[in-house]
């Protein structure tokens, strides 16, 4: 996928508590990852800056890309360079940046022209999303191909 941007003030604040070094910067953004029970063999996780690299083979494109916005939905992360491989290769999702206002209704009808698709939307999100009502500006969500 490449390079994918985020807000940086947006998200769970992990760099802080892990300090100022980029090993325990990396080590707090892997570890939120395992903690979310994201299934990407041999995970790695460097942050550079604001730029956290990824790297390892996830089980499927779900995975990987919920891997990526667990790093850059962190507070500090402004971009994430995503070198995941992946076993099963499927199409991949469209990003979403969350703004003022948005619901995850307001987000299934831009996407999908159905407010009635959003719980298509928050699984998935999840684990990331544990309440449909409790989305953030600047998160960003991830919005997959519908199934046919």
């Amino acid at each position: 996928m490449g390079l994918i941007d985020f807000v940086k003030e947006a998200g769970e604040s992990l760099l802080k508590k892990a300090g100022e070094s980029r090993e325990a910067a990396g080590e707090a953004v892997s570890k939120r990852i395992r903690d979310l029970g994201l299934s990407v063999d041999g995970l790695k996780v460097e942050v550079d800056g604001d730029k956290a690299v990824l790297s390892g083979k996830a089980a499927s494109q779900a995975e990987r890309e919920k891997a990526i916005l667990a790093a850059g939905n962190t507070q500090g992360v402004a971009q994430v360079d995503d070198q995941l491989s992946v076993t099963s290769p499927e199409p991949q999702s469209q990003y979403h940046r969350v703004v003022s206002g948005d619901t995850l209704s307001k987000i299934a009808k831009q996407y999908y022209g159905d407010i009635s698709k959003y719980p298509d939307i928050f699984e998935a999100n999840q684990p990331m999303l544990k309440d449909p009502d409790k989305i953030y500006p600047g998160q960003v969500l991830r919005i997959p191909p519908l199934a046919d």
